[in-house]
């Protein structure tokens, strides 16, 4: 899908400019004077080989009449139609009412925009984007449009990247849930594939190594669209020597950052072992939400799967949020249920949560459990927005975070994962401290205030002469 970029902001603030700049081309008219572009205007940009649409827009003030009143449903139209929403600001000018008011239209619209501040060549451009901080955007770029300064940082920030689109592409292809079925060789996937889809779809054989690709078989259960992925058991590397194994392992790794949950099998007859925990921690690296299953769990004894689960609840105590399925692949005993916790995780994982609401679970918890001191001075967590989703991220902002323990982390993820309800999925902690745009900066002074300076410089030491002149005395 190539992505649809808006540009809107007040007259004369560099719209047209940027829209040359980022088509490579005159097609927008260019003057210092404002109120020169009127209608929505279309351009075809290329970044890197990633095509994109930029619509230049009228600009804005807030107290439209008349023809200026056409002009902003003009440019309202092309907001509803972007992808990507880009607020023009002029750095010279400051922040202004017009500015603020345009700042709440793009909020009601409900569009992620992001703000970009222009014509910041021959000023600190620091110095240039602190007033429009107050309107709290998370992203701001620094540009200078007429200079073609700061657009390949932003575009390269704003469109997708290679990595990204093939995910896209692969969504298109895989729809719905995608679901990777992963574990030891011969443990039983292409047997739970098999009964999830209710046919023999892949071939299974008592012989491990059977499944050598990943395969992607999309389907639909009771109105529901599901891509199962059937992946190649993961040996340890000691264990593999045949080239193809290695091709498989590297397909099987690739699937589980294709997936949205990720059953990992366990074979209930040998029990937990060292290359399941490396396989969850995998899992857990990519972010991925967990299912665990214990297959080949019919025809055991009492004794048997009693220490099967002691041993699975003592050391995955650290997946207390994953939920834990004891069944038979071959028997069917127990897999039906497992759609359920599949649909927890995959709900919980793209969940969206308001940052009114992730706030005020932050300032619940720091309330009751306060944040420790840290030479001498309390760390501050100020508000928290959501940062992500597959898996959930949370963006904490506060000052002194880097000192923030990590038993404190933990407590923090553990309080929003019960109020949220999170289910099977990890959950990501980003801590993000405000900086100060003038730190490090050197006061200059004018040639006035340097005059001023050096006369006061010399008032203080003739009245220190006179004072010493009158102890002596």
């Amino acid at each position: 899908m190539t992505p649809v970029i808006a540009l809107v902001g007040r007259p004369n603030v560099g719209k047209s400019t940027l829209f040359n700049q980022m088509t490579r081309s005159r097609d927008a008219l260019v003057a210092d004077f404002p109120g020169l572009t009127r209608d929505r205007k279309y351009g075809e940009g290329n970044y890197e080989g990633q095509r994109f649409i930029v619509i230049d827009t009228g600009g804005l003030t807030g107290d439209e009449e008349g023809l200026d009143a056409e002009m902003a449903r003009q440019s309202m139209q092309a907001v509803e139609e972007a992808d990507i929403v880009l607020f023009l600001v002029d750095g010279r000018a400051g922040l202004t009412g017009g500015d603020e008011t345009i700042a709440n239209h793009l909020r009601r619209s409900g569009k992620q925009a992001h703000l970009v501040v222009n014509k910041t060549d021959g000023q600190d451009p620091d110095i240039a984007a602190a007033d429009f901080y107050s309107l709290g955007y998370e992203s701001t770029f620094l540009i200078a449009a007429s200079h073609n300064r700061g657009i390949r940082s932003m575009l390269e920030l704003l469109l997708p990247s290679e990595e990204e689109r093939e995910a896209a592409d692969r969504a298109d292809k895989y729809p719905g849930i995608r679901i990777g079925v992963v574990g030891r060789p011969n443990v039983g996937k292409s047997t739970l594939v098999n009964r999830m889809l209710g046919e023999d779809r892949v071939v299974v054989y008592d012989m491990p190594g059977t499944t050598r690709d990943s395969v992607y078989i999309p389907y639909e259960r009771q109105g529901h669209e599901y891509t199962l992925i059937d992946t190649a058991g993961v040996r340890r590397r000691k264990n593999v020597r045949e080239t193809v194994e290695k091709f498989s392992i590297i397909k099987t790794l690739q699937a589980i950052d294709d997936a949205h949950v990720v059953i990992l099998v366990i074979d209930a007859r040998e029990g937990l072992v060292d290359q399941d925990l490396h396989l969850i921690g995998f899992v857990l690296d990519a972010g991925r939400s967990l299912v665990v299953a214990v297959n080949k769990w019919d025809g055991m004894d009492p004794d048997d799967r009693a220490k099967v689960k002691e041993q699975v609840r003592r050391r995955l105590d650290f997946l207390d949020y994953a939920d834990k399925h004891y069944i038979s692949a071959l028997h069917g005993s127990g897999v039906g249920v497992m759609y359920d916790s599949v649909q927890d995780c995959y709900e919980s994982a793209m969940a969206k949560w308001p940052t009114n609401r992730l706030t005020a679970i932050l300032q619940d918890a720091i309330a009751q459990h306060q944040p420790p001191m840290v030479h001498g001075r309390r760390i501050k967590l100020r508000f928290a927005h959501q940062g992500g989703s597959n898996p959930p991220v949370i963006v904490v902002h506060g000052n002194q975070v880097d000192s923030l323990p990590g038993s404190y982390k933990r407590y923090l993820e553990n309080t929003f994962r019960k109020v949220l309800k999170v289910t099977g999925s990890p959950i990501r902690f980003e801590f993000k401290s405000g900086e100060n745009p003038f730190a490090g900066k050197v006061d200059r002074l004018t040639p006035r205030q340097k005059v001023k300076q050096d006369n006061d410089l010399k008032k203080g030491r003739r009245i220190k002469k006179t004072r010493q002149k009158s102890l002596k005395r």
